[in-house]
């Protein structure tokens, strides 16, 4: 079973970048010495409006400026929380923490070792979800540093870029800044009670239908549900439909991240043992929360964090 601090769920699920993000070994660095250099540049980020928040890729251009055929990477800190995504062409990325709650991305350059004199560009696709406005708006503090190997050591090149959102209307003219909410605006609600029907081999299974609304656009990988009080014998059987672990006690909601305004709507499966005497099995709660990075963010009303409901076997 797992914690309510999500570590061990984060050696399982690394968010929405888990999808996006390839994991590999990379290629050995060149050796060091021989005149290792390079420079990084970058193009505009706009992130255009979409029926899913905003999406947009970033061009970066590396020059291996040394005299060796050399193995790099890049180091990219996001301008918004929780909105960088795949390369393409597909390399090797790890994260390495945040920055101000931003992510920092270590990613390989696609591809071989650069040749000397040799450019290579590739693009990092990004996505806010968040609500599309009227008005075009900009977030600073985006980074990108080229680095030889795996990012542990640096070249010291790097350039800063800014998120560019488009407005609905497709101007990018006169932006005002964009701020993303610190705190979540997560909720979760519950059937008043729960059903358990007994089954061939003598164990009693039944479903409780969930509600879990998301509002504003605060950073998050994921929301987990624990269930700080079950009955005697009564466990978390998994949810429909599921795309993420459950651990007898607690589960993560399907679907992956929100959008800003959505309602997801599924069942928990819950089962009792076999022995369970039929009747009222008695009262459960599940407590929602918001994880960020293995961390549980802050709530804007705790108070429609949980919900609670009857068990009984029939």
């Amino acid at each position: 079973m797992t914690t309510r601090t999500g570590r061990r769920l984060a050696a399982l699920l690394l968010g929405p970048a888990a999808a996006l993000l390839a994991f590999a070994t990379p290629a050995a660095a060149a050796p060091a010495g021989g005149g290792l250099d390079a420079d990084v540049s970058v193009g505009q980020l706009v992130l255009n409006p979409t029926e899913r928040g905003y999406q947009g890729n970033l061009p970066i251009t590396v020059t291996n400026r040394g005299r060796a055929d050399t193995y790099f990477s890049v180091t990219i800190v996001e301008p918004v929380a929780g909105s960088i995504g795949n390369l393409s062409p597909e390399s090797a990325c790890g994260f390495q923490g945040l920055q101000d709650n931003r992510r920092v991305v270590n990613c390989s350059v696609p591809g071989d070792n650069l040749k000397p004199g040799e450019r290579r560009s590739f693009t990092v696709a990004f996505q806010a979800l968040t609500t599309p406005r009227g008005v075009a708006m900009i977030a600073r503090g985006g980074r990108v540093e080229v680095n030889v190997g795996d990012g542990s050591e640096a070249i010291g090149d790097a350039e800063s870029f800014a998120a560019r959102f488009r407005s609905t209307s497709g101007s990018l003219r006169n932006p005002v800044p964009y701020a993303q909410d610190s705190q979540a605006r997560a909720s979760i609600s519950t059937a008043a009670a729960a059903t358990l029907v007994r089954q061939e081999d003598g164990s009693y299974q039944g479903r409780l239908p969930v509600t879990v609304r998301w509002a504003g656009d605060a950073a998050h990988d994921l929301l987990f549900v624990e269930a700080t009080t079950l009955p005697a014998g009564v466990q978390i059987w998994g949810t429909d439909p599921q795309d993420m672990p459950s651990f007898f006690t607690n589960f993560v909601v399907p679907g992956g991240r929100f959008m800003a305004g959505e309602e997801r709507s599924f069942d928990v499966l819950l089962r009792a043992e076999p022995g369970t005497v039929p009747g009222d099995l008695g009262a459960a709660t599940f407590q929602l929360d918001t994880q960020w990075d293995s961390i549980v963010v802050a709530d804007a009303n705790p108070a429609d964090n949980s919900a609670s409901f009857t068990v009984a076997a029939a």
